[in-house]
């Protein structure tokens, strides 16, 4: 793998369908402790939550690399309320991890909040996920509260971890967002959030 070349791809955000679901699962199963099932992702998208996979730009092919926008790099799931927008589930394959897409699909997250004009991102993250949590803290997520016993720990022990609630505010005039409708989604320019542009294409 060239860390280089996936570092600087560029990053596609289609709307999750039902298809998807089994490439989403192989690498959900392998990147969490009790990993969501089908029927989970299934109710999410029957639920209206705003679900993503996330692949490489076409124009980025490399044969024989990641670079094909055939395979999934990650997937996020999104709770839209009211003044909020809520991670549920934000993914990336253990292939593709510490090359920097994590944080620039928070910035697009985030872009999408401010798109909506939703003035505060909120999610939860365990304790013992140091990897995470760090990534939140470096982009300006806070502690705001803890569920107790939320997070099923190790398998079969029975035992419970607590589940750290952080959250961030959207300055909404912040985002620049460039908006243009291409086969009935909405692309938008978020330059500002990664390397390179990140064609983000939303179904809302």
């Amino acid at each position: 793998m060239d860390k280089d070349l996936e570092r600087g791809a560029e990053l596609s955000f289609m709307p999750m369908t039902s298809a998807d679901l089994d490439e989403v699962l192989s690498i959900e199963s392998i990147s969490h402790l009790h990993p969501w099932t089908k029927g989970n992702f299934s109710d999410s998208l029957a639920a209206g939550h705003w679900a993503y996979c996330i692949r490489p730009e076409v124009g980025d092919y490399v044969a024989g690399s990641f670079l094909d926008p055939k395979i999934l790099w990650a997937y996020c799931v999104l709770f839209p309320a009211v003044d909020e927008l809520h991670l549920l589930n934000i993914t990336v394959s253990p292939q593709l991890r510490r090359l920097g897409i994590g944080a620039r699909m928070m910035g697009a997250i985030e872009g999408v909040a401010a798109q909506q004009g939703m003035p505060r991102m909120i999610l939860e993250v365990r304790p013992s996920n140091a990897g995470a949590l760090k990534l939140y803290q470096s982009l300006g997520y806070e502690q705001i509260g803890l569920r107790k016993n939320y997070y099923p720990a190790e398998p079969g022990s029975g035992a419970r971890e607590d589940a750290l609630v952080m959250a961030k505010s959207i300055k909404l005039e912040q985002h620049t967002l460039c908006f243009f409708k291409r086969d009935g989604h909405y692309p938008m320019d978020l330059t500002r959030y990664g390397r390179r542009r990140i064609c983000c294409r939303f179904s809302i």
